[in-house]
């Protein structure tokens, strides 16, 4: 493989993650470890999984990883939210590669030109890249898959920032024709209800996770709208669901779900956070 060097600096490593590359894969393989996860009814295409700091979601994200332990896609399209102000659509990296403290991982270019060239014709407006971001939802995904898959493996990055409807199945559907013939994996980066009570958030996060079980995106999005349910990467959840279709996912198993206040002990204003895969039925 040529060198790259035109990497994507992180600007978290260190602090919502160990900085250290052997710090960094001794925690994500004790998270991965302490997962217990149940029999799969199919083979895993995609994933859900949280985004805040390992000291809080790690554990929960362990769950969703853990289940792709070993396995060796040749592209994962990690689809996260954008939660600073740009004002495109959908964004991608300007860069090569991203770069974690286990290394760099080399952006999918072939799979960004098809993905833009989908999307252009969908919606009239492809994928806007940007450099040198400060987006932490997308890169804490990073770790994990590097950690947890049996090999080397192309990054198809896309943050969401318009989390309509009409954009996210558009997203959807050009992932699911961009990844067609590709050995691939899905991951919606996305945390759910922020700074609620205790009660109120497993209330309106089980809504969410209930929505996300019956493998309904376009739910997923109108119980935010609606006011009982809230994911800040609802719309990444719903693209994902939306090209795990067109891909034949057919089930969603949920795995975890945790608060910040199990971690913390402050149960005034917690986080969700969960963990679920997409599964293709074999039969």
């Amino acid at each position: 493989m040529a060198e790259i060097t035109d990497i994507r600096p992180s600007p978290i490593a260190g602090q919502w993650y160990p900085g250290s590359g052997h710090s960094l894969s001794s925690k994500v393989d004790e998270y991965m470890d302490a997962a217990e996860l149940p029999e799969f009814d199919g083979e895993v295409i995609g994933l859900v999984a949280p985004h805040a700091g390992y000291v809080y979601s790690g554990p929960v994200a362990g769950h969703a990883f853990a289940a792709v332990r070993g396995m060796s896609p040749e592209v994962v399209a990690v689809i996260s939210p954008m939660h600073h102000p740009y004002t495109q659509h959908l964004l991608t990296s300007g860069h090569d590669a991203y770069q974690t403290p286990l290394g760099p991982i080399p952006i999918d270019k072939q799979a960004v030109k098809a993905l833009n060239e989908h999307l252009e014709s969908a919606l009239g407006v492809g994928l806007s890249p940007v450099r040198n971001d400060s987006e932490h939802s997308l890169e804490i995904e990073l770790p994990f898959l590097q950690q947890a898959l049996g090999g080397e493996f192309n990054l198809l990055p896309v943050m969401v920032r318009e989390q309509t409807k009409r954009v996210t199945r558009a997203l959807g559907g050009a992932l699911a024709q961009t990844l067609a013939e590709r050995d691939s994996l899905l991951v919606a980066s996305t945390d759910l209800s922020h700074f609620y009570p205790q009660e109120a958030a497993k209330e309106l996060d089980g809504e969410m996770l209930k929505l996300l079980e019956n493998f309904d995106p376009e739910g997923i999005l109108q119980a935010e709208e609606e006011g009982v349910g809230f994911a800040c990467g609802r719309g990444a959840v719903a693209a994902v669901l939306w090209a795990a279709k067109a891909l034949g996912g057919d089930k969603v198993q949920i795995l975890n779900y945790a608060t910040s206040g199990d971690v913390s002990g402050d149960y005034h204003r917690v986080v969700g956070y969960s963990a679920a895969v997409i599964l293709r039925s074999t039969l």
